[in-house]
């Protein structure tokens, strides 16, 4: 299984490419933008936000394509603040509804706003990976942040498998903390032996760049 998600986060930003792509030409496709949009939340039940980290074709072009060329910067602090998550989704969807009520009435014309979202979107994430980290616009992603949400609620998060902790083998060497892509303090969570983080994409960075090898998913 752990080799299937690699493979299809290794892969499935063509999917990404070709979406947009195809879709200024056959805005028809624009419509399959829907299962990027719900995914996150639906996963976010059963698995917490490993949809970003697994399966998302942005998320696999953040990680494949653009760490490339990222600078690797710290993201400012104001990104990843509550408050800027919410307005930020508050914003980008009223805008998306806006456009949509506009469009109504036409298949291609609703399915064009999907395109158009997606592009612009793709272009906001490329600018900020480049400035910062390549995971930037997952700080901040309105999908995101509604799975975030989803997977905080107490009921949801005690079913899914987290990162722990084999506290005996840890040093605290922060290279954890360091390396994770969404910016999650790590290490803070070794006193509780979890990492409960709603954020966790369950993308595994920590666990395979731990030298002692004292992170695993239970």
């Amino acid at each position: 299984m752990e080799k299937l998600k690699k493979f299809i986060h290794q892969w499935s930003w063509v999917l990404l490419v070709v979406y947009c792509a195809v879709g200024i030409f056959y805005p028809l496709v624009g419509m399959a933008a829907l299962i990027c949009m719900l995914a996150p939340s639906v996963v976010a039940i059963f698995k917490g936000r490993m949809w970003c980290g697994n399966f998302c074709p942005r998320g696999s072009f953040n990680d494949t394509i653009l760490s490339k060329i990222s600078r690797k910067r710290n993201v400012p602090r104001f990104l990843k603040t509550t408050w800027f998550k919410l307005v930020f989704l508050a914003v980008l969807m009223g805008a998306f509804a806006i456009q949509i009520a506009y469009a109504w009435g036409s298949l291609t014309e609703v399915s064009f706003v999907f395109v158009r979202m997606i592009v612009i979107t793709t272009m906001l994430t490329i600018l900020l990976g480049i400035l910062y980290n390549q995971r930037t616009w997952c700080m901040i992603c309105p999908m995101g942040t509604m799975a975030h949400y989803v997977a905080k609620l107490q009921l949801v998060k005690s079913k899914f498998r987290h990162v722990v902790f084999n506290k005996e083998k840890c040093i605290d060497c922060r290279i954890c903390s360091k390396n994770c892509p969404i910016g999650i303090d790590v290490l803070s969570h070794k006193q509780a032996g979890t990492v409960t983080h709603a954020d966790c994409l369950k993308c595994r960075v920590c666990i395979e760049k731990c030298p002692k090898k004292s992170l695993y998913v239970a």
